[in-house]
Protein backbone atom coordinates (compact mmCIF):
# COMPACT_ATOMS: atom_id res chain seq x y z
CA UNK A 1 0.00 0.00 0.00
CA UNK A 2 1.37 3.69 -0.79
CA UNK A 3 0.10 6.88 0.49
CA UNK A 4 -0.29 9.09 -2.72
CA UNK A 5 -2.11 12.17 -0.53
CA UNK A 6 -2.68 12.66 3.03
CA UNK A 7 -5.03 16.14 4.34
CA UNK A 8 -7.93 17.03 6.77
CA UNK A 9 -11.13 16.51 5.74
CA UNK A 10 -14.20 18.12 7.59
CA UNK A 11 -17.92 16.07 7.44
CA UNK A 12 -20.40 18.49 7.31
CA UNK A 13 -24.16 19.09 6.98
CA UNK A 14 -23.62 22.80 5.94
CA UNK A 15 -20.66 23.25 3.99
CA UNK A 16 -21.24 27.00 2.66
CA UNK A 17 -19.69 28.61 6.16
CA UNK A 18 -17.15 26.57 5.95
CA UNK A 19 -15.80 27.10 2.47
CA UNK A 20 -16.57 30.93 3.39
CA UNK A 21 -13.82 30.86 6.26
CA UNK A 22 -11.31 28.51 4.08
CA UNK A 23 -11.17 31.68 1.24
CA UNK A 24 -10.90 33.94 3.54
CA UNK A 25 -7.87 31.96 4.82
CA UNK A 26 -6.32 32.12 1.39
CA UNK A 27 -8.03 28.83 0.32
CA UNK A 28 -8.89 28.75 -3.45
CA UNK A 29 -11.87 26.11 -4.60
CA UNK A 30 -10.08 22.96 -6.80
CA UNK A 31 -13.33 21.46 -7.30
CA UNK A 32 -16.64 20.78 -6.15
CA UNK A 33 -17.91 17.53 -6.90
CA UNK A 34 -22.56 17.29 -6.66
CA UNK A 35 -24.80 14.66 -5.19
CA UNK A 36 -21.85 12.61 -5.85
CA UNK A 37 -23.02 8.47 -5.48
CA UNK A 38 -25.98 7.32 -4.39
CA UNK A 39 -26.17 9.13 -1.21
CA UNK A 40 -25.78 12.79 -2.76
CA UNK A 41 -22.33 13.94 -1.37
CA UNK A 42 -21.00 17.12 -2.33
CA UNK A 43 -17.16 16.92 -2.47
CA UNK A 44 -14.86 19.90 -2.14
CA UNK A 45 -11.55 20.50 -2.77
CA UNK A 46 -9.62 23.32 -2.05
CA UNK A 47 -5.70 24.55 -1.87
CA UNK A 48 -3.75 27.22 -0.76
CA UNK A 49 -0.89 28.88 -2.35
CA UNK A 50 1.49 27.36 -0.40
CA UNK A 51 0.40 23.84 -1.30
CA UNK A 52 -2.02 23.03 1.36
CA UNK A 53 -5.33 21.30 0.73
CA UNK A 54 -8.46 20.94 2.38
CA UNK A 55 -11.01 18.75 1.40
CA UNK A 56 -14.96 19.02 2.59
CA UNK A 57 -17.70 16.69 2.59
CA UNK A 58 -21.21 17.61 2.69
CA UNK A 59 -23.89 15.00 3.83
CA UNK A 60 -27.14 14.99 4.97
CA UNK A 61 -26.29 11.16 6.33
CA UNK A 62 -23.06 12.98 8.39
CA UNK A 63 -23.05 13.61 11.98
CA UNK A 64 -25.20 15.58 13.65
CA UNK A 65 -21.63 17.56 14.52
CA UNK A 66 -19.09 18.86 11.93
CA UNK A 67 -16.47 16.21 12.29
CA UNK A 68 -12.63 16.60 11.32
CA UNK A 69 -10.85 13.39 9.72
CA UNK A 70 -8.13 12.67 7.24
CA UNK A 71 -8.31 12.10 3.50
CA UNK A 72 -5.58 9.23 2.54
CA UNK A 73 -5.79 8.68 -1.65
CA UNK A 74 -3.64 5.12 -1.81
CA UNK A 75 -2.98 2.82 -4.38
CA UNK A 76 -4.86 -0.05 -3.09
CA UNK A 77 -8.29 0.84 -1.80
CA UNK A 78 -9.32 -2.61 -0.81
CA UNK A 79 -5.50 -3.59 0.81
CA UNK A 80 -5.87 -0.42 3.07
CA UNK A 81 -9.79 -0.84 4.07
CA UNK A 82 -9.13 -4.74 5.06
CA UNK A 83 -5.97 -3.26 7.30
CA UNK A 84 -8.02 -0.43 8.61
CA UNK A 85 -10.85 -3.04 9.57
CA UNK A 86 -8.51 -5.73 11.06
CA UNK A 87 -7.67 -2.26 13.82
CA UNK A 88 -11.40 -2.01 14.66
CA UNK A 89 -12.39 1.13 12.40
CA UNK A 90 -15.45 0.45 10.99
CA UNK A 91 -17.09 2.19 7.42
CA UNK A 92 -19.77 4.34 7.60
CA UNK A 93 -21.36 2.20 4.46
CA UNK A 94 -20.90 -0.76 6.06
CA UNK A 95 -19.20 -3.52 3.50
CA UNK A 96 -19.91 -0.96 0.97
CA UNK A 97 -18.21 2.07 -0.85
CA UNK A 98 -18.51 5.03 -2.52
CA UNK A 99 -18.07 4.14 -6.07
CA UNK A 100 -17.75 7.08 -8.80
CA UNK A 101 -16.42 6.95 -12.19
CA UNK A 102 -12.48 7.94 -10.98
CA UNK A 103 -12.80 7.25 -7.61
CA UNK A 104 -13.48 4.81 -4.73
CA UNK A 105 -13.73 5.66 -1.16
CA UNK A 106 -14.91 4.80 2.31
CA UNK A 107 -14.83 6.84 5.01
CA UNK A 108 -13.60 4.61 8.19
CA UNK A 109 -14.30 5.48 11.74
CA UNK A 110 -11.80 4.52 14.48
CA UNK A 111 -13.03 2.62 17.51
CA UNK A 112 -11.64 5.98 19.29
CA UNK A 113 -14.15 8.37 16.72
CA UNK A 114 -11.60 9.73 14.38
CA UNK A 115 -12.22 9.12 10.38
CA UNK A 116 -9.97 8.33 7.66
CA UNK A 117 -11.55 8.49 4.63
CA UNK A 118 -9.61 6.19 2.09
CA UNK A 119 -9.33 7.07 -1.51
CA UNK A 120 -8.37 5.18 -4.95
CA UNK A 121 -8.24 7.09 -7.97
CA UNK A 122 -9.24 4.76 -10.50
CA UNK A 123 -7.39 5.01 -13.56
CA UNK A 124 -8.81 4.65 -16.96
CA UNK A 125 -8.12 0.94 -18.27
CA UNK A 126 -6.68 0.22 -21.77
Amino acid sequence: MKITTFNPQIVTRNAEPIVKLFEELGFEMRHNQKNAGKNNINIIRMKDANGFYVDISESQLGPPQDMVGIRMNVDNFEQTRDLLFSKGFKSVYGNDSLDLKSSRSAMMISPSGYGINVIEHLKAKE
